[in-house]
């Protein structure tokens, strides 16, 4: 078996450890996966008890390898995120704890909940994979992928997420409800206890740095990273933006949709892989002019628009 056949395979197999708990959502777990493979980190934003908690957990627990779940709430403060140095009476020295950013997979549950101070003390961990805490820089894991969570229906107690914040985000993406069978297969599997306390690590840490190291190797034409950087450009020229997606977007787009080839069974990006990812790697970059919001104008409908109408490279 090749690398491209094993990277494959790691993905097969997670997919459908997590299919076991999460029914219905096969493109929300190729959008998952493909974030983690691609080294980006993943933005859930939709209504409670979609199983935005429930996905990532299921993810942390078909890999074999370390998961921690901040609880974000208003009197949250930096330190409990990052660690922080105790004094210790025996040896009259201050020793660094670590915080629960020092794992491989983070659960940021309910982000919006923070204050802005702590909600930033994540952004260095997400844009260069360390912190500094106390003037020394610590790194984080290779493996280190966060899934952040926020409710959009409830806004009392909570502090919107700034662009710089946002722009962290590789994807971000909703879950929605599922179909009444598939729901209705939810409540059997629940019926006497939740199947994810059931669920076995199916992959090792190893195998998923494996598969991020292939996801590199997939080849993208230049043609292609054209039309990604020229579906990103034209966010900023776009009638009732006021700010469009940086390059940053550029190269999470890119990354992403290597991901998504290799899930597909591809050695090389084709435009659908780019096209089907435009939205979830954009459209939350995006800040529209107040105007344009009361309009009903959406970032979700502007991308699709410039998708729709870009030229594809042949």
């Amino acid at each position: 078996m090749n690398d491209f056949d094993a990277a494959r395979e790691t993905y097969r197999k997670i997919s459908a450890n997590i299919s076991k708990i999460m029914r219905g959502q096969a493109a929300s777990t190729r959008n998952l996966l493909a974030a983690l493979a691609a080294g980006g980190h993943v933005l859930l934003e939709d209504f409670p008890g979609t199983g935005k908690t429930t996905l990532a957990k299921a993810l942390a627990r078909s890999i074999d390898a370390r998961f921690k779940r901040i609880q974000f709430t208003p009197d949250l403060l930096p330190s409990d995120i990052l660690g922080v140095s105790i004094f210790n009476q025996r040896d009259q020295q201050f020793h660094f704890h670590e915080g629960p950013i020092f794992t491989d997979i983070l659960l940021a549950d309910e982000i919006n909940r923070a204050s802005p101070r702590t909600q930033s003390a994540l952004l260095e961990a997400m844009g260069e994979s360390q912190v500094s805490v106390e003037g020394e820089r610590r790194d984080l894991s290779a493996m280190f992928f966060v899934i952040a969570t926020e409710n959009p229906v409830e806004f009392r107690g909570t502090y919107p997420l700034p662009e710089a914040q946002m722009d962290r985000f590789a994807l971000q993406f909703t879950l929605g409800y599922v179909p009444p069978e598939e729901e209705v297969a939810i409540l059997t599997a629940q019926e006497h206890n939740h199947p994810l306390e059931l669920l076995q690590p199916c992959a090792t840490l190893a195998e998923m740095l494996a598969l991020k190291r292939v996801v590199e190797n997939v080849r993208i034409s230049d043609e292609l990273k054209r039309y990604a950087v020229d579906i990103v450009a034209a966010t900023r020229t776009a009638a009732g933006v006021q700010l469009g997606a940086s390059a940053r977007a550029s190269i999470s787009l890119m990354k992403v949709a290597q991901a998504a080839a290799l899930f597909d069974g591809f050695d090389f990006v084709a435009p659908e892989q780019v096209q089907s990812l435009a939205v979830p790697v954009i459209a939350h970059r995006l800040v529209l002019e107040p105007q344009a919001r009361f309009s009903g104008v959406t970032a979700r409908g502007i991308v699709e628009e410039i998708v729709r109408k870009l030229k594809v490279p042949a």
